[in-house]
């Protein structure tokens, strides 16, 4: 059972984390995302990568 609301908590800082990345990026203004080679589309995918690690196929 302790393993179970460890893994839960881990989830719910991940979650967290991703929310917090997701909301900053959107903040970035459109020049400094651009120069950074950043496209709107991309946002949910990066916040996804620096929270979860790379997809796996």
């Amino acid at each position: 059972m302790t393993r179970l609301f460890a893994t839960l908590k881990t989830r719910l800082d991940q979650r967290a984390r991703y929310t917090r990345t997701l909301r900053e990026l959107r903040r970035m203004s459109l020049n400094t995302a651009l120069d950074l080679d950043i496209y709107r589309g991309d946002l949910r995918r990066i916040a996804s990568e620096a929270v979860y690690g790379p997809a796996r196929a």
